[in-house]
Order: structure tokens, then sequence, then C-alpha cells
């Protein structure tokens, strides 16, 4: 029976393991022979000498005498640990992304801004390449998590400038900061228990309701900004105020919850066998989640600490 599942990274994958192709005891391959109807005109078989070749068979110099060739790299089957190690790279690249633009940004603010919006379009362009292609080329997916980087520190270097400004503490900033990443970190153990001990329930259903609640915040989140240009503040969805507040809130969740659902698909595609190479999408996926998260934590930190400094 075939595997199925909703996620299309795992689809991508199943799809190339169960292509039209002819294998070692399939029909068609390897039945057929010189000497065997079918295979052009029949030409005679006559046995080789003795001396110099093996009974069954043409002499095989430099690949293995039995079985079959080495499988490549790349088409090993993929385990926790490469998905492990491939987001561990991703993330590294953020963080250090994410520092460098950080310390830039306090000591030239503009240069910081231009990295950030860099970042932003960027990333966002690369990503959704990476995303509809199914991409796994790891200089690819670490360029993506690069721009990310220029993104979180510059965005984590502008809240926090601004608090530090309203409160009157040079501090401010870093704590907004550092509560963001204990936040998001976690935000992900809370989640990946949640899974891991099936409290949360990762069905078709679920994964549904959460990519159409997802793209209904983008498509939110792109008519504010659009209108922000013409309205200071656009809706006020993002601004430090109680709907702000509010949509903060329900955008943490959402990205906590995307969070459940890599981490089914990463389940399935272990559970499958798909080559590792497919590790790389699952780290980018888990990047993007991570990344979303940790900003709309971010940014819900500064306006709870807006709204209530004094």
């Amino acid at each position: 029976m075939r595997m199925r599942s909703s996620n299309p990274v795992l689809k991508r994958a199943l799809q190339q393991q169960s292509g039209p192709q002819q294998g070692y005891g399939q029909p068609g391959y390897g039945q057929q022979g010189y000497g065997q109807q079918g295979y052009g005109q029949p030409y005679p078989q006559q046995p080789y000498p003795q001396q110099g070749y093996p009974q069954q068979g043409y002499p095989q110099q430099g690949y293995p005498q039995q079985g079959y060739p080495q499988q490549a790299a790349g088409d090993q089957p993929m385990t926790i640990d490469d998905v492990v190690v491939r987001t561990g790279m991703t993330l590294g690249a953020v963080a250090l992304f994410g520092v460098i633009n950080y310390f830039l940004f306090m000591s030239n603010p503009a240069l910081g801004v231009g990295l950030m919006f860099l970042g932003m379009i960027g990333g966002l362009v690369l990503g959704l390449v990476i995303a509809f292609k199914q991409i796994t080329n790891p200089i690819a997916i670490l360029s993506y998590a690069a721009l990310e980087g220029l993104l979180v520190g510059g965005l984590s270097a502008f809240l926090g400038s601004m608090l530090s400004v309203q409160m009157g503490d040079p501090s401010a900033g870093t704590s907004l900061v550092s509560q963001a990443v204990i936040g998001t970190v976690a935000v992900f153990g809370v989640m990946l228990a949640l899974y891991k001990y099936r409290i949360i329930k990762v069905t078709d259903g679920f994964v549904k309701a959460v990519s159409y609640a997802v793209l209904g915040a983008a498509a939110l989140m792109l008519v504010n900004f659009v209108l922000s240009f013409f309205i200071a503040g656009g809706m006020g969805l993002r601004e430090p105020t109680w709907l702000g507040l509010g949509v903060g809130i329900v955008f943490v969740v959402l990205a906590a919850l995307t969070l459940a659902i890599e981490f089914r698909g990463i389940e399935e595609g272990v559970n499958a066998g798909i080559p590792n190479k497919f590790a790389w999408q699952f780290a980018f996926g888990l990047t993007v989640s991570l990344v979303w998260l940790y900003i709309e934590i971010l940014r819900l930190l500064w306006i709870i600490k807006t709204m209530f400094a004094d």
C-alpha cells in the first residue's frame, strides 16, 4: 500500500520513489538477455572459458561483486539526525547574520534598516521559490537563512531601540530580545512535547485549518502593510494597542501550530524512508516556522511592554 500524506515535501519524495522505474526483480528488467527473445534478434549464447571469468554474468571490475552498486549519499534514507543537523545549520546561519545586523544597526541605523529590508524582501522571494519548487539545495536554503538573519537582527535592534528610548532604559532592548529568544525556545519545546505525546493530533483536517488560517493572516498583513503607506499604522494590527495585542497573540498561536505540522511531516518522512536530501526541505520548514514564531513573540512582548510601560 502506498503511503499518502498532505505534506508537499513528502508527496514529492514518494512520487520520486514510486516513479516509472524498473528495478531488479521487476518484469522486463534483468529477465531478458542476449540470446533471449525480446532483446533484438536472437544472439546465440556461447559459454565463456572457465579461466578469467566467473560462471555467472560478465566481469565487473570496479563494482561490487555482489548486490547493487552503493547508493549515493543523497539517496540514503532520511533520519531524525539528518533533520536535526541541517536545522542546526540553518538556525546557526540565522543567528550569525542576526547578530551581525543587530550590532550594525546599533552603530549605523541606516545600514541596519537597509539590510533588514533586504532580508525581508530577499527572504520572502527566495523562500517562495524554495517552497514552491521544493528545492533541496543546501546553498539556496542557507542563503535563505542568512537573509532571515538580517531581518531578525534588524527588527530586534529596531524594536529594542524604540523600547529603550520610551522606557529610558538602555538595557530594555537587550532584555526584550533575550526574552523573545527564551520564549521561542520554550514554545518549541512545549509544541514538541504536545506532539510527541499526541496531546495534539495533527490530522489532515488540522493541517488544512491551520494552512487556511496562515494564508488568511498573510493576506491580512499584506492589506495592513499597503494601507500603512496611506494611513499611519495601517489598520493598527501591529501597533501597541488592544487590537494589536489580540492579533499578536493569535499570530503566536498560529506560528506555534505550524511547528506541529512540521513535526508530522518529519515523522512521516522518516517512516517512509525518503532520501535524506529532503532533510534540507524539512530544515527549511522548521526555520520558517521558528523565525516567524520569534518575530511574533518579539513583537508581542514589545506591544505589552510599550502598553504597560507606565
